[in-house]
């Protein structure tokens, strides 16, 4: 298997050292969406797919004037993960299975670039796009995004244990080395998506945490402004809070072997992207 990691979609809040913990606090702070490409034997799968393509033509229509406006996003032609995987060499087509962490709009806003893609969920996930609970489960989901009809593969929570969680051990058309990982909180159907490697294990945590500090074992922490946007944007707070605590526990005494990231952390994703790419036979 051959891993690239990706940055689909640059995100520049107010609020600098506030919001990303980095030096300077009059200046923007910088987030990304961290996909995966997998090459595989089962041919490419994508993990997360950012804001999309269409988002640098029509950004308000297709990711809320709301969502503009707090981030700022770049928006660079040349970011969107799909005209990536073609400087990769490969045919974006070629792409036939997109695994996501949850539908929010900056990590589902590049599905309609798939067009012919299975997208695997959990099957809670997709409950509360299509029936939303309230208005801000549904102000979260954009339908703009899923007017194409994809072809949804949705799981229930339930597998054998992985790490300490449990997992769905198959995905349909997919290789056992990717998993489905329950981490509800930041929205009710929240997974994380785990990648074997033959290297050691990597988990794309999504949005069940924002700031790798939250992974501190001795003291946990996050900045300010992203602490607060983490209890406004979440779903279930109480699971919220017992996944991170999950994730504390396996980054303290698995973290040799598997290796935990978010969705957002600029920081984060550089480490990853600095390491010359994956490849496990």
């Amino acid at each position: 298997m051959r891993v690239h990691h990706l940055n689909a979609g640059t995100l520049r809040p107010i609020g600098g050292r506030l919001v990303d913990g980095e030096p300077g606090l009059f200046r923007r702070a910088e987030m990304v969406c961290h996909c995966l490409l997998l090459e595989t034997d089962a041919g490419l799968v994508l993990v997360e797919t950012g804001i999309g393509a269409q988002a640098n033509r029509r950004p308000e229509e297709w990711l809320g004037r709301r969502f503009v406006h707090l981030t700022n996003p770049l928006l660079d032609a040349e970011e969107p993960v799909v005209r990536q995987i073609s400087r990769l060499g490969h045919d974006p087509a070629d792409v036939r299975h997109v695994v996501l962490t949850h539908l929010d709009l900056d990590h589902a806003g590049g599905l309609v670039d798939f067009p012919q893609a299975t997208v695997h969920l959990y099957a809670e996930e997709l409950r509360a796009a299509e029936n939303p609970r309230s208005v801000r489960e549904r102000n979260r989901y954009r339908t703009a995004q899923f007017a194409h009809r994809p072809t949804w593969a949705p799981y229930e929570g339930l597998g054998e244990p992985w790490w300490g969680f449990d997992a769905v051990r198959e995905l349909d058309g997919l290789p056992p080395e990717i998993l489905l990982v329950p981490l509800a909180g930041h929205t009710r159907g929240h997974a994380g998506v785990a990648v074997d490697t033959g290297d050691g294990w990597l988990l794309h945590a999504g949005d069940a945490y924002f700031h790798p500090g939250r992974l501190d074992p001795a003291r946990p922490h996050c900045p300010p402004g992203l602490a607060v946007f983490e209890s406004m944007m979440q779903t279930e707070k109480r699971a919220r809070l017992h996944n991170q605590q999950r994730l504390r526990e396996l980054a303290r005494d698995h973290g040799d072997r598997v290796r935990i990231f978010s969705a957002h952390n600029a920081a984060e994703f550089r480490r990853h992207a600095a390491v010359p790419t994956q490849v496990a036979a």
